[in-house]
């Protein structure tokens, strides 16, 4: 009798509860699974439209998944992962055979010692850790023209949307590999809108969590006021298990202790489709004037959160402006000491140490790594002097001020809001290496980010067919709140749809939908 041959797995859009569910059945295993992700990253990011988001494969992932399935066999389960492939932004430490460079020539060549806390956590849950995903270099904090989404390491990465145009950043990657289903989810960090806008730009919920809750030792800096990872993924339920699995106090990263009896391991249980019935919802007003098609979505999704019995009170937050130049001044301190003592754990082939040697890497390879923009903004941050310094100090204070106690934290309180909405920004601009990217700075990500606290964008509409999203957030803490809250919309708003992977924008759809 012939062998049955079982078709291998449609991973297409497959949430990953779904996929778990199906591992737990047997219907599928870790094993076929991670090789039919294998298959569409070789098929769809390295061949075909070229995405261009994953920099490494792990080269021991089919084993993982294999010893995963042993495993299971046996009767041990570690966690809501088990066998469920994830990607991460090469900014993320694992202590395996990939290399973690911040898509840097400066870093690469050798691994890093040990996995990151973040890595650890999704190992106890049984991930397998799939790869590395593109990125920004260093995280979009090296020149003032950078293309978002290219590293010196990885070249560029393209929306699935439209090729031709930009993935935002700094996690394009991960974004762009979450949209095409390249993997169940994925892992990004933000600063400053880094998980938030290349999640909005292509079609995907990206969770920035408050700074504390998931640990930030093993993962490359700029700014550890700001830094923070968090999950990318199709849906919000994907999202929320992916959050779950990796909290944790860490010795190593002091700010976890404050996270301790408010962190979850599992995120997903508190969702509720009938969130946004009663809830009151700040409109942060100022942030919706994108640009006509948008605010036509933005319009859209606000009556949609009306309609599911939101109560939408307009706020008004404090100008950017009065505290924009000091968030660039504490990050510029807190890059240059932050990275000294990230790499002083680091042994690399370059042999860099501190932010002079990158600095100095770059120039002698200046070919490679500079050919498109320049390293400004490192050199602003290597002038920089100790975080002992009056300056810094003044900087932080002044951002704490206009972000949490006369920020978000008094508009929440005055208005007993459980949350504010605002525009993830406006479509994906066209990638320009010559002069690099042309966001419009629309968009709301500066509040949350220099404050620490919690944001969540999830998709809201299509501007000739490119994703913009809508973004929750609130206090420090809130994630189940918020996740709750985007979880609502999405259910009743259900306007996500995969890429086509269409070489640029057909003009023919709609304007807005």
């Amino acid at each position: 009798m012939d062998a049955v041959i079982q078709p291998k797995p449609d991973l297409t859009e497959v949430p990953l509860v779904e996929l778990r569910s199906r591992l737990r059945s047997g219907e599928w295993s870790a094993r076929e699974v991670t090789a039919a992700y294998l298959e569409r990253i070789q098929t769809i990011d390295r061949g075909g439209p070229a995405l261009n988001s994953v920099i490494e494969i792990n080269p021991e992932a089919l084993a993982i998944a294999e010893a995963l399935d042993a495993e299971r066999v046996a009767g041990h389960i570690r966690g809501r992962l088990h066998g469920v492939p994830i990607l991460l932004k090469d900014n993320i430490d694992t202590g395996d055979k990939m290399q973690t460079t911040s898509g840097s020539l400066a870093l690469a060549g050798a691994p890093a010692p040990r996995d990151a806390f973040l890595v650890r956590r999704l190992r106890q849950a049984g991930a397998v850790i799939l790869g590395k995903t593109n990125l920004s270099e260093w995280a979009n904090f090296r020149g003032r023209h950078s293309s978002s989404g290219w590293s010196s390491r990885g070249g560029q990465t393209h929306s699935p949307y439209a090729l031709d145009r930009n993935p935002c950043g700094s996690s394009s990657g991960s974004a762009v590999a979450v949209a095409a289903s390249l993997c169940a989810a994925a892992v990004g960090t933000e600063t400053d809108g880094s998980i938030i806008c290349p999640a909005h730009a292509n079609g995907v919920v990206g969770v920035k969590p408050t700074v504390g809750l998931i640990s930030r030792s093993g993962i490359v800096p700029i700014s550890h006021s700001q830094d923070t990872a968090g999950p990318m993924a199709r849906c919000v339920a994907d999202a929320a298990a992916l959050l779950g699995a990796m909290t944790g106090v860490d010795a190593r990263d002091p700010a976890t202790r404050h996270s301790r009896d408010r962190a979850l391991r599992d995120y997903g249980r508190g969702l509720d489709a009938q969130a946004l019935d009663g809830a009151r919802l700040g409109v942060a007003r100022a942030y919706f004037e994108v640009d006509a098609h948008t605010d036509k979505v933005m319009e859209r999704a606000l009556a949609t959160l009306a309609q599911a019995g939101a109560e939408l009170i307009d706020v008004k937050l404090p100008a950017e402006e009065k505290y924009g130049t000091s968030e660039v001044e504490v990050l510029f301190y807190e890059f240059k000491a932050d990275l000294q003592r990230y790499l002083s754990g680091r042994t690399v082939p370059s042999g860099v140490r501190t932010l002079q040697d990158v600095i100095d890497f770059n120039r002698a390879h200046r070919d490679q790594v500079m050919p498109f923009f320049q390293q400004e903004r490192m050199l602003r941050s290597v002038d920089k002097g100790p975080l002992s310094a009056a300056a810094y100090r003044k900087a932080r204070a002044t951002c704490l001020r206009w972000t949490r106690s006369e920020g978000i934290d008094a508009v929440v309180r005055k208005h007993r809001l459980q949350a504010i909405v605002a525009p993830g920004g406006g479509p994906a601009w066209l990638t320009d290496a010559v002069t690099g990217d042309h966001h419009d700075g629309a968009g709301c990500t500066s509040p949350a980010a220099v404050a620490g606290y919690p944001s969540v964008t999830v998709p809201a509409g299509y501007v000739f067919g490119l994703p913009v999203g809508l973004v929750f957030f609130g206090r420090a803490w809130q994630e189940p709140v918020l996740l709750s809250l985007a979880y609502a919309f999405e259910q009743v708003s259900r306007v996500r749809r995969p890429p086509q992977y269409r070489p640029s924008v057909d003009l023919s759809r709609p304007a807005w939908e």
